[in-house]
């Protein structure tokens, strides 16, 4: 576990993966083509690629939105481009429209990464998932239940590298929520990241703001999620906590930690 300054995180440099034009490819619909799909399907279930041109087997981060499962939007965001890297922003379909577990079963667009990233210059063998809050929490579903990405022949394990922005650890509130049951009354269910801790998940790092500021106990959650991974034999998990910052102001300062996990990767 280890606490990071925030002078300490922007001394990371990724100048040298920047020399390059950049392009982006704007709402490609990322369900089959003979998925059957309901208008808000077809608006929602789409993304966005940002890629380097001309390069080859590339690493990707598919960048989950925040908002709660409830709002917010897909985005490509500023700190994750001229870096080097593909950048895959996802939209999805939000609560209380739908409900669980089919913002979930949006994990489609992870597989459909997976089946056209060299297309766009990438490597299916250097696939990175992460997204802040809401997001971090889909990524990590994903990621620890197999079954998401399994229905699209697709193995979780396959992941390069998970690495969540604030995720929730627990059963997520809105999903809560949906089931009438209260945004302070801790739920661990199969709907919870904890809930499918396993020895052989992908590398993951978890990254949560100051425990004395974040959301509801976020960072309790990650702790606890990072020692019960490490209890049930997985060797790849480490925690950060960015002292001083909030569960919305520790994002910028997160994403030199997500930049070295990709180009580690390189």
């Amino acid at each position: 576990m280890k606490n990071i300054c925030f002078w300490l995180l922007l001394c990371c440099s990724f100048s040298a993966f920047a020399q390059s034009n950049y392009h982006t490819v704007a709402n490609l619909p990322y369900y089959p083509e003979d998925t059957k799909q309901d208008a808000y399907q077809a608006s929602q279930c789409v993304l966005d690629v940002y890629y380097p041109v001309g390069k080859k087997e590339v690493a990707t981060v598919v960048w989950f939105h925040g908002g709660g499962i409830t709002g917010g939007k897909k985005e490509l965001p500023k700190a994750l481009q001229e870096k080097g890297f593909i950048v895959v922003g996802v939209g999805y379909r939000l609560s209380p429209k739908v409900q669980s577990p089919t913002y979930i079963e949006d994990a489609a667009a992870v597989a459909w990464v997976y089946k056209n990233i060299s297309r766009f210059g990438g490597s299916s063998k250097k696939i990175v998932v992460s997204g802040h809050s809401a997001g971090g929490y889909l990524g990590m579903m994903i990621t620890l239940d197999k079954k998401y990405l399994q229905v699209h022949e697709v193995d979780a394990d396959s992941i390069a590298a998970l690495v969540p922005f604030s995720g929730q650890a627990i059963t997520h509130f809105t999903i809560r929520k949906e089931n009438g049951i209260a945004e302070k009354q801790p739920t661990i269910d199969a709907m919870a990241p904890l809930y499918h801790v396993r020895p052989n998940a992908p590398p993951i790092t978890l990254i949560t703001g100051d425990r004395n500021k974040e959301l509801l106990g976020r960072y309790e959650e990650n702790a606890y999620l990072w020692r019960m991974l490490q209890l049930v034999g997985h060797k790849q998990v480490q925690l950060f906590e960015l002292q001083g910052f909030d569960h919305g102001t520790m994002v910028e300062p997160a994403y030199p930690l997500l930049l070295q996990v990709l180009k580690s990767l390189q």
